[in-house]
């Protein structure tokens, strides 16, 4: 596992969701929708007028964040449900405690 702690100099550093070089384009679209959804949760908590939006979407990005973390094949997928996740907890919570979820 040398390769692991020292890449060969011809390889290239890439940030993909395909860890394993199987293409996964359910669970990665997953995963992204996940990481969206929570920032504009996280995002619109910012202001309390947007309580409703960030009610929503936090709702909505934990359940989706959920399913995709049940489905998720590879690590960065997970690492990026878990941000999201985590995202979309806050907003949610927030997006609540300033107004719920109807205007």
């Amino acid at each position: 596992m040398p390769h692991v702690l020292q890449p060969s100099q011809g390889e290239r550093f890439r940030l993909t969701l395909n860890s394993d070089g199987v293409s996964h384009p359910t669970e990665n679209i997953l995963s992204v929708a996940t990481l969206v959804l929570g920032l504009v949760a996280f995002i619109s908590t910012f202001w309390p007028a947007a309580h409703v939006v960030s009610s929503w979407a936090g709702t909505l990005g934990f359940a989706v964040g959920m399913f995709s973390q049940y489905v998720s094949v590879t690590t960065p997928q997970r690492s990026v449900n878990i941000v999201g996740l985590v995202g979309s907890f806050v907003g949610a919570a927030l997006g609540i405690a300033h107004g719920g979820f109807l205007p």
